[in-house]
């Protein structure tokens, strides 16, 4: 998106930010009190996640991924298998941003069309943002009332993540199954996988998980131990201003924030949302939180059906997560992908993410709402 579009959504952004804390300043200050924590922790972990991936955490599990034997097939699951692990424990925005250039790059070192590894893993980081609390700010939005642990989440939403993680990766595979053949020219001509350096990205890294796991207010430990890691990373010349600031960018975070502001105020002044969720079964909550999402973007829908305290959240949580994987407006780990893609050489489609969406979404969320039926393990 250009800089002209960027300010002027902006500016659209901090009028309504500010219109709503003139009008209902108790209300807005509710609001801002709900979503400030998730935002930090996404600051912290996008920090991280630049330091991990000046100590070659990234690449180098990409390269170990290009050296399996195989059929591509083989390394395709692997590499879904990699976007889930990274979506998990720092974000999925970190992983759209760190990982798709390291599955491209396997892609091509093995001669495999890159359409598979492109499209793929935007929708695992999606479908895996259910893992953790933190791998999604959608999820620490909603949970704002429940001051859950990481732990808890993670048991309780497990028949869920695990479900749309595996029927992500299944169908998927099998709609990209034809192209998952290897050019017999460069087959198994991956380079050697690169040396990983043990740093303060990958410590940090390990600290934000246990930190997310066993705390329930994690967001200013792991913003600390970003911060600290980049400055670590910086002083040992191994992360540059340019990369960095290519890494972690501020301006959409800065535009959902205020948007959410906005319509987590309006949300506590209007029931109406949280009185519809109120009479839905699951899964008529998981279609709604989805659709909501593609008009509005799933923070902002977060804020708007989270201002007042639900009996379960579970299934809204699984159309938040998994439902942007209808359409790229959905959540802004597609708005990263889009650019993250473009400056990989690749010309992503809209229209293809939503094509592939509709085989995949729908079936992913139907699967996560079943295996929360059959398997409850308590509500959030």
């Amino acid at each position: 998106m250009s800089r002209r579009r960027w300010l002027a959504l902006l500016v659209v952004a901090v009028v309504a930010g500010i219109v709503a804390t003139a009008a209902a300043p108790a209300r807005a200050a509710a609001a801002a009190a709900q979503i400030w924590a998730p935002f930090v922790l996404v600051m912290g972990l996008l920090l991280i996640g630049a330091a991990a991936d000046a100590d070659g955490l990234f690449v180098a599990a990409g390269g170990r991924l290009a050296r399996l034997p195989g059929r591509p097939v083989l390394l395709y699951v692997a590499a879904l298998g990699l976007v889930a692990a990274v979506t998990a424990v720092l974000n999925l925005d970190t992983a759209v941003v760190f990982v798709t250039p390291v599955l491209l790059a396997a892609a091509a070192s093995r001669g495999i069309d890159a359409a598979a590894f492109l499209y793929g893993s935007v929708a695992m980081c999606n479908s895996a943002s259910l893992i953790l609390p933190g791998a999604n700010l959608t999820n620490l939005m909603v949970l704002g009332h429940g001051h859950v642990s990481g732990a808890t989440y993670a048991l309780r939403m497990a028949p869920a993540s695990a479900a749309a993680v595996l029927v992500t990766g299944a169908v998927r595979t099998a709609l990209f199954h034809r192209s998952l053949r290897a050019d017999a020219a460069v087959a198994g001509a991956g380079a050697g996988a690169p040396r990983l350096l043990l740093g303060p990205g990958v410590v940090a890294t390990a600290g934000a998980t246990l930190l997310v796991l066993l705390t329930r207010e994690s967001a200013l430990p792991v913003l600390v131990l970003g911060v600290a890691a980049v400055l670590v990373s910086r002083r040992l010349g191994r992360l540059g201003q340019r990369r960095l600031r290519a890494a972690v960018n501020v301006r959409p975070l800065l535009l959902l924030f205020l948007v959410a502001l906005a319509l987590g105020t309006l949300a506590r002044s209007w029931s109406g949302p949280t009185h519809l969720l109120a009479g839905t079964a699951p899964w008529e909550s998981a279609a709604l939180a989805a659709v909501s999402a593609v008009l509005v973007n799933n923070l902002p829908a977060a804020a708007l059906f989270s201002a007042h305290a639900s009996a379960d959240v579970r299934a809204l949580l699984v159309g938040l997560d998994v439902g942007p994987n209808l359409a790229v407006t959905g959540a802004l780990s597609a708005l990263l992908w889009l650019r993250i893609a473009r400056t990989a050489g690749q010309r992503p489609s809209p229209r293809t993410y939503s094509l592939v969406g509709l085989a995949v979404a729908p079936l992913s969320m139907a699967a996560a709402i079943v295996a929360l039926r059959l398997f409850s393990l308590g509500r959030l």
